[in-house]
């Protein structure tokens, strides 16, 4: 079993740094979502601008992954690989996770946005889904377990009637993109892993309008709704201090979209 890490005071600033990068990645990615603009533009700004600030973006080649951010249209909720034939219209919602390595440590986030004017029912899916991740920061408290974490989005998205992913979970940040403990969006409270200080995690929900299932299609990567169901994420890193839990990836104006 891998061994959960505690980051040190030093480390937590260098997890800061790196946070503050891949947020303001995200930041502007977001803003280039409209109708017309390719998905590789936008992974071609990500790479540029992590490299600009002296990173490097965490996914690209990470086990073979082609782009420096994924960009999921509509029902592909994750992993979506960039391309140039791919052309967003108005109406699409776009998630885009992005990943920067600065100094040795990883920032992680995603959050997903509308392409022009979207429908009422993929609005709520969105606000849902990026309010779920906050019901599961309040519960990431020195002394709570994982799943308390878990059980709090599992709650809120069942209670407006969406689902949450099961084949795929948040997950621990450091020196790795993916470290122990694993973060699932589902499960009952009092389970897994106590939190303690110095922890660092990203906590991320996939939620889908339909059913849960999910299927990864041949290219390995894309990971889509099995019904065809739209789909959302949203995702922070966040650090486990002394004064509750703080989220490393905001950008210099406090903003986490």
């Amino acid at each position: 079993m891998e061994l959960i890490t505690l980051k040190s005071p030093r480390e937590q600033d260098a997890m800061r740094r790196a946070g503050r990068v891949t947020a303001q990645a995200r930041a502007l990615a977001g803003s280039m979502v409209r109708p017309g603009v390719t998905t590789k533009e936008i992974d071609d700004a990500v790479r540029r601008f992590i490299r600009s600030k002296g990173g490097q973006p965490s996914f690209l080649g990470y086990g073979g992954f082609p782009g420096s951010a994924c960009i999921s249209v509509n029902e592909v909720v994750i992993h979506g690989i960039p391309s140039a034939k791919r052309v967003l219209r108005e109406g699409d919602i776009v998630s885009i996770d992005v990943g920067a390595i600065i100094d040795g440590f990883h920032g992680d986030c995603a959050a997903t946005y509308p392409c022009g004017t979207i429908s009422e029912e993929a609005a709520r899916l969105i606000e849902v889904t990026r309010l779920s991740f906050w019901e599961g920061f309040q519960q990431a408290q020195a002394g709570h377990r994982v799943s308390d974490i878990s059980h709090a989005v599992q709650a809120y998205v069942e209670r407006h009637g969406y689902s949450v992913v099961r084949d795929f979970v948040g997950h621990g940040v450091g020196t790795k993109l993916h470290e122990a403990p694993e973060v699932p969006n589902f499960g009952p409270a009092g389970h897994g892993a106590r939190l303690q200080v110095g922890m660092a995690i990203a906590v991320e929900p996939m939620v889908c309008a339909g059913d849960w299932p999910v299927k990864v299609l041949k290219d390995g990567w894309t990971t889509v709704t099995t019904d065809g169901s739209l789909a959302a994420h949203y995702e922070n890193t966040i650090l486990i201090t002394e004064d509750g839990p703080e989220i490393t990836t905001v950008t210099e104006d406090g903003a986490y979209l």
